[in-house]
């Protein structure tokens, strides 16, 4: 026989669980701006019917309903959706900071502009060729000097700039070590929070978008793959269990960052196998320490191949690199270095000595105005390129001491209107550095092999100068490009996951209406038991009063 007071019982539940709905409701409202929230849910279910299935059942038509309860509030997610938004947040997060480096450099070349150094060249070679029209001309004489110093000027401004944005890029590559470790440090931490509670059956919703938003952020700097592990003890079967997080190198290659309560770090060894995460000038792996900082002499990460192709996770950390710069090992052993920013300043080293080098040695087989034999125009480089934008540098040369001419007379005087050889000088700029060239306006035969200056493999000076800009120009446009692509799938896929998961104020409103008018009904039935509990309290046995 059931209970009297079960229709109470029922409508309590039902009073209860709209209750517990409601509350959910207001819940969603108040964080309906929270960045990385995501709505919640009450699962409804009925509750246990009368009677259960046992051998001193009652005998009823049928299992009566005993009313509703909240069986677990879950937040809504789709777990796909977050694996695209991180994949598409890692490609952005390695062409955006591609892309940024390269502006840096298209703005510190400015080319083509009447600024840049294929200007500034130009107005040299075109000041020897008026100078070859004037040869004993005083002011165009001191023009070519001041165009020279121009052009010296001009290397060591890109110099200096290139490797000023250089430095700053190894800063930036520190601080992302530093997030990447913060971040893999909280992931953890909130994997401790959430393993003290799943054990007892509840789920901690806004723990679980806490860690969700670290992990969003860390697969921006490198790429990662998550794998869910359940808690033990007790856990509900909405709950989402603790992360493991592999960082994944181009290679696939896995190791372990985050592994239930613990982490791992990113950073250099400072020698004593101690974690730094000050950029060395030389990076040629990145190594994986203990939360405690000390070195994983098994998990070192290779930057490269022999054949000098990124192993190291895409991501932000990876494109910063591949501006900065990084060394590898090839084949025969010999190292080698690979980036945008080195291999610019070592296209400017070539072409700064194979310039300078190749004008003197056209200017030495000259004749200055007093009729002496011409002497370096240029400071003398040595047999080595390295650094040669920085160190080129005008000799003491005076404006009378320009060997511009080829040819004496008998008195050893330098022939009137004679030019040929800043014709000669002027011409440098169209030599193909690996041929031997035959100078103009000398009695004999003078030719050089410019193969003995030549850093240029087979361009000329303009050609090779021209090729460094022309594909400095198409990695901007592609890292513009593909950077501008990545936003806008990125930006479709958090589009479609807050679709998902954020917030409608509307579909609140409109559930806090229907939660209402539940609770409203479950009150109303409550009263309605009453009235039958007083009629039969204070209605009934009264005949005979």
């Amino acid at each position: 026989m059931r209970s009297t007071f079960m229709g109470l019982e029922t409508a309590k539940r039902a009073l209860f669980t709209q209750q517990s709905a409601l509350h959910t409701t207001g819940h969603n409202i108040a964080n309906a701006n929270t960045p990385g929230y995501s709505r919640q849910h009450v699962n409804f279910g009925t509750t246990t019917p009368f009677a259960p299935a046992a051998m001193n059942r009652p005998q009823l038509p049928g299992q009566m309903g005993t009313g509703v309860e909240a069986n677990s509030i879950q937040r809504v997610r789709d777990s796909f959706l977050d694996i695209q938004y991180r994949q598409e947040s890692n490609k952005l997060g390695y062409w955006d900071s591609k892309s940024s480096a390269i502006s840096e450099m298209e703005n510190i070349v400015n080319e083509p502009t009447t600024n840049g150094l294929g200007a500034v060249m130009g107005e040299f070679w075109q000041s020897l060729q008026d100078l070859s029209v004037y040869p004993e001309n005083d002011g165009a004489r001191n023009v070519v000097l001041e165009r020279g110093q121009s052009v010296v000027d001009t290397f060591h401004y890109l110099n200096d700039s290139l490797n000023q944005i250089k430095d700053n890029i190894g800063n930036e590559i520190s601080v992302s070590l530093d997030s990447v470790n913060s971040l893999l440090a909280q992931i953890a931490s909130v994997n401790s929070q959430i393993s003290d509670v799943e054990p007892h059956g509840n789920i901690p919703n806004d723990l679980y978008d806490r860690r969700d938003a670290l992990v969003d952020e860390l697969s921006g700097y490198i790429d990662i793959r998550v794998t869910s592990i359940k808690s033990e003890g007790d856990p509900a079967d909405e709950a989402e269990g603790l992360y493991n997080i592999s960082i994944v190198g181009a290679n696939g290659r896995e190791e372990i960052l985050v592994a239930n309560k613990d982490y791992n770090q990113l950073g250099f060894s400072n020698g004593s196998g101690k974690l730094t995460t000050s950029t060395p000038d030389d990076i040629s792996q990145i190594a994986i320490f203990s939360s405690t900082g000390k070195e994983i002499e098994s998990k070192k990460l290779s930057i490269s191949d022999a054949n000098g192709n990124p192993l190291f996770s895409q991501g932000k950390i990876r494109g910063l690199i591949e501006s900065y710069g990084y060394s590898y090992q090839d084949s025969t052993g010999t190292t080698q270095v690979k980036g945008t920013y080195p291999e610019m300043l070592d296209n400017l080293d070539r072409l700064a000595y194979s310039f300078s080098q190749t004008f003197n040695a056209v200017h030495e087989k000259g004749i200055d105005l007093q009729g002496n034999s011409g002497q370096q125009f240029f400071g003398d480089l040595g047999g080595d390129h390295e650094n040669a934008s920085k160190l080129i540098s005008m000799s003491d040369i005076t404006s009378k001491e320009i060997a511009a001419s080829t040819t004496t007379n008998a008195d050893g005087e330098v022939n009137a209107g004679d030019g040929k050889n800043a014709v000669n000088l002027s011409n440098i700029q169209n030599w193909l550095m690996n041929e031997t060239v035959t100078l103009d306006g000398f009695d004999g035969a003078e030719s050089i092999n410019l193969n003995d200056y030549n850093r240029l493999e087979t361009a000329s000076m303009n050609s090779f100068y021209e090729g460094v800009i022309g594909k400095l120009g198409v990695q901007g446009l592609q890292a513009n490009r593909l950077a501008g692509n990545s936003e806008i799938l990125r930006q479709s896929v958090e589009e479609k996951r807050m679709s998902v998961s954020s917030v409608s104020l509307d579909e609140e409103m409109t559930n806090m209406i229907q939660f209402q008018h539940a609770y409203n009904a479950a009150a109303r039935n409550i009263t309605m038991v009453d009235e039958m509990l007083d009629k039969i309290i204070n209605g009934m046995g009264l005949v005979g009063r």
